[in-house]
């Protein structure tokens, strides 16, 4: 097949590949740039993209992709010092109009391998696969900033598990590997960009220079915004009015378990919420009344479990327990 047994089907495997992740990372960049407006609209997107079919047939396609362009670099890479042969060692100097990035393709591409692995390990291991399948009991876990007691972040919340890994002590050290990573990623599609479409057939003095200038500014906004997204993230966990919590609650809706044993999202922690309840209602603790539960105002004396929703008390008033 000419595909695999011929040096242009090969490069033309590495160009379509190279093309479609491109497009994929686009997509993607814009993704992350919904969570930084909206983190709800967000949360809805990694739910739609979650473990359904057809995010994970796409999942699949990516990795495929992703899998036969880091083979194919390093078969091209192999089939090119052989070529070379001996000569390979006399060259002392490289032309000028050879560009660094053509150069490192393959160290860059080692570089972004890795990075992508701590990134999958980090959102699609704790995400996706989580939900795909539970009985490995994969969780992420945090502490919640004002109780201090740890709490699961939802498998579909992605926004808490964003501001989980971007927050605590490592936070930081995160960014540093994210924006080397995106470094990286740059000089890798500034070169990769136009190179497809060079090896595509796409060769002439007309073309070339345009495509140089795209690829260059589409590498460059592509890459931009990633690293923006990933300070902004950083700044976000790392909010002093959250001090060292790993989960910042300003937004983020932390897990707790209700008194029914079920996983219920609660108020807003750090706001001391506690929906419509008298504060007789509200003591000691600031979940609001358990979770979805909400107390109609004067109705929960004692436990902040009783009168709330299915109308279940818990040493409340015989008014406030009618059927």
């Amino acid at each position: 097949m000419w595909l695999t047994k011929s040096s242009i089907g090969r490069k033309t495997v590495m160009s379509v590949t190279g093309l479609a992740l491109i497009l994929f990372l686009t997509f993607h960049v814009l993704m992350n740039a919904v969570a930084i407006f909206c983190p709800e609209a967000y949360n809805k997107i990694c739910g739609i993209l979650g473990a359904n079919w057809y995010a994970v047939a796409a999942t699949l396609g990516l990795a495929a992709l992703f899998v036969i362009h880091i083979i194919y670099a390093f078969w091209l890479t192999i089939q090119n010092k052989k070529a070379r042969g001996n000569d390979a060692y006399e060259i002392t100097s490289r032309p000028k109009s050879v560009e660094w990035a053509s150069q490192n393709m393959l160290a860059l591409g080692i570089v972004i391998a890795c990075f992508t692995v701590l990134h999958l390990y980090q959102f699609w291991g704790h995400m996706m696969l989580a939900e795909l399948l539970p009985c490995l009991g994969i969780q992420t876990v945090a502490t919640c900033p004002v109780s201090g007691e740890e709490v699961a972040i939802a498998a579909n919340d992605g926004w808490g598990q964003i501001m989980t890994y971007f927050g605590g002590p490592l936070g930081w050290v995160v960014l540093a590997i994210y924006l080397i990573g995106f470094a990286a990623l740059w000089f890798h599609m500034t070169h990769g960009f136009w190179s497809a479409f060079q090896s595509l057939g796409t060769n002439n003095d007309t073309w070339m220079p345009r495509l140089k200038k795209t690829s260059c500014a589409w590498a460059t906004i592509v890459c931009l915004l990633f690293a923006v997204e990933a300070i902004v993230f950083t700044l976000k966990a790392q909010c002093p009015e959250c001090g060292n919590a790993p989960v910042p609650a300003y937004e983020l809706k932390v897990m707790e378990r209700s008194h029914h044993g079920e996983a219920a999202p609660c108020h807003d922690m750090m706001k001391h919420q506690c929906g419509e309840a008298t504060p007789e209602g509200c003591q000691g603790k600031h979940e609001g009344c358990e979770g979805k539960h909400e107390c109609a105002e004067g109705q929960c004396q004692g436990k902040q479990e009783g009168c709330c929703g299915e109308k279940k008390c818990a040493e409340a008033t015989e008014d406030c327990c009618q059927k």
